[in-house]
């Protein structure tokens, strides 16, 4: 699997030992995605304390808008290299309150349609940003599939319905026409 990272990922994962092929360019939103899927699916990696300075001030505008462009991909979630626990105890360097931190992630799921999964550290979070990129891929592929495999059964049923043109040999019919021209 080829995996795209952004270009301004500070601390990017590695991906070593999942047999992935890395490659850097400037994502339109999040820190993660795939080839040809670029708008379609993205993760955003953040550590506790990144994700704390997110929720405040104009960081919190800057991430908003970002979470505002992830709100239509088929998959976006922002993977966090710590526990639940961390954010609900207060166990990070800021002056935010522990509810009001709870609190903004919520909103943001619901109001951004995201999935917040909080890995526990860094390694657990890059088994989840791979794994979720691979189920994705996944996803993709096994449509793919379904489709060519719909267009075959459509081909081979379209060439029978050309040939009796409905009851009726020798006339158009500009809707098996365009069934086997497409």
């Amino acid at each position: 699997m080829k995996i795209l990272i952004d270009s301004r990922e500070q601390l990017p994962y590695r991906f070593e030992g999942y047999g992935a092929i890395t490659s850097t360019g400037c994502l339109p939103a999040g820190d993660y995605s795939l080839p040809g899927f670029e708008d379609k699916v993205s993760i955003e990696r953040k550590s506790v304390d990144d994700l704390i300075g997110c929720l405040m001030g104009s960081n919190r505008e800057r991430f908003e808008r970002e979470m505002q462009k992830l709100k239509f991909y088929d998959l976006a979630a922002v993977v966090v290299e710590g526990s639940f626990d961390d954010l609900r105890q207060g166990r990070y360097r800021s002056q935010m309150s522990s509810t009001s931190a709870v609190q903004s992630v919520l909103a943001f799921m619901v109001r951004y349609r995201l999935a917040f999964v909080f890995a526990g550290n860094r390694q657990a979070g890059e088994l989840v940003t791979y794994s979720l990129l691979s189920k994705f891929e996944h996803e993709i592929q096994a449509r793919f599939k379904a489709l060519e495999k719909a267009e075959k059964s459509h081909v081979e049923v379209s060439p029978k319905l050309a040939e009796s043109n409905l009851g009726h040999p020798g006339a158009s019919n500009p809707m098996v026409e365009g069934m086997i021209g497409d």
